[in-house]
């Protein structure tokens, strides 16, 4: 009789300090997102995308045509850009804080079309986790700053001019201190020009280092990439050292208004710029890689006129230096893009936005090609 009632005891005592541990704990989960709905009117100088073109659901530089007949404007519309997302955050009885996002999206989905029903797949942008300090998973590049990131109608502002990618990692973040390992790849450009190479060979992770300084009047971040480009196909089989720094900032202008400024420059940096306009690297006649350098910026101001109205001027670029002797003269020397914007919001969430983008893109045998878009936009967040 007293063994059961100790054991009574014991399970009871447990069940109580089960239920202290589950309520010293917190955990909290948020459904968000967004609807989006964007249409644009694209003229091109010398050529046309044609449709189903991801060029034509939002600005890639490379993709400007050059050299071709342009056959009028073209009209384009889509609710792709529309987000959902599910974040989870716990704070744990021992003091640990663990959070969870997962985010899609159905942008450069590969179902779809706009005969008949215009249904487009989910893609997935984001899953990642935290545990205190430490985030497994995919989310944006340590190398790329996301506070430094223009605000405009199209899907992605100023991207020949910024650091952009997103992609599996590994960060430890201590302060204003992030070190992470990150998911390689490479793009190669073959001897004496043609189509790019996509390569999965190298044996080391990319390093990105960053430090961040946050301060009343906005921030300042400075990141180094180091990584290893390689390339192994039949009698093929090299490396490159790749390597890169970025500048970037947010700089508060009176109480409302700010700069933002990125800047960056390396050697082999390839996918992580411009949307990969250059590739990292070109074969030479023996088949080993040489690293193609690449510089560029954005340079945004955002003003607000009032509690509704704002407007975003953005000028942003990026030159190549290609050994042309290798890649050939049919690549990509320059591009360079000039928009504007004016966004409204009636109430609190609702955006209306309409914005002209011009860009340019040069290749190195001095044909250009121009494109004007005409951009609308109507967003709703959740």
């Amino acid at each position: 009789m007293e063994k059961a009632l100790s054991a009574l005891k014991s399970e009871a005592s447990k069940e109580n300090k089960t239920k202290q541990t589950k309520a010293s704990e917190k955990h909290t989960y948020a459904f968000g997102g967004f609807i989006k709905a964007t249409a644009s009117i694209s003229d091109y100088s010398d050529g046309d995308l044609a449709s189903g073109n991801v060029g034509r659901d939002f600005y890639i530089p490379g993709l400007i045509p050059v050299g071709g007949a342009s056959e009028g404007n073209h009209f384009d519309f889509s609710a792709k850009e529309t987000r959902i997302n599910f974040k989870s955050n716990h704070e744990l009885a021992n003091g640990d804080k663990l959070m969870s996002f997962i985010e899609m999206d159905f942008l450069l989905s590969p179902g779809g079309n706009e005969r008949v029903s215009n249904s487009y797949n989910p893609r997935v942008r984001h899953a990642f986790f935290k545990y205190n300090n430490w985030l497994f998973g995919q989310t944006w590049s340590t190398f790329q700053d996301v506070g430094a990131l223009p605000e405009s109608v199209d899907f992605l502002a100023s991207p020949d001019g910024i650091i952009f990618e997103r992609q599996p990692m590994v960060r430890y973040t201590n302060g204003p201190w992030q070190v992470a390992l990150e998911n390689s790849e490479s793009t190669v450009t073959p001897f004496g020009g043609g189509s790019r190479i996509v390569t999965d060979d190298s044996g080391t992770p990319d390093f990105v280092l960053k430090y961040t300084h946050k301060a009343d009047w906005g921030h300042l971040s400075a990141a180094a990439l180091i990584r290893t480009l390689a390339y192994e196909n039949g009698s093929i089989d090299d490396t490159e050292s790749s390597n890169g720094l970025s500048i970037t900032g947010k700089f508060k202008v009176g109480d409302k208004n700010d700069i933002r400024l990125n800047l960056a420059t390396g050697s082999g940096m390839g996918r992580y710029a411009g949307l990969n306009t250059a590739n990292g690297a070109v074969l030479d006649v023996n088949g080993n890689l040489n690293a193609i350098d690449s510089s560029l910026y954005a340079v945004a101001f955002r003003h607000h006129w009032n509690s509704q109205w704002r407007t975003n001027i953005i000028i942003s670029g990026m030159t190549i230096d290609n050994d042309t002797a290798l890649t050939g003269t049919g690549v990509t020397e320059s591009v360079n893009s000039y928009q504007i914007n004016f966004l409204y919001s009636p109430v609190a969430k609702l955006t209306l936005g309409f914005g002209i983008l011009d860009a340019t893109r040069e290749l190195e045998s001095g044909q250009d090609g121009d494109m004007t878009r005409y951009i609308f936009s109507a967003k709703y967040g959740f």
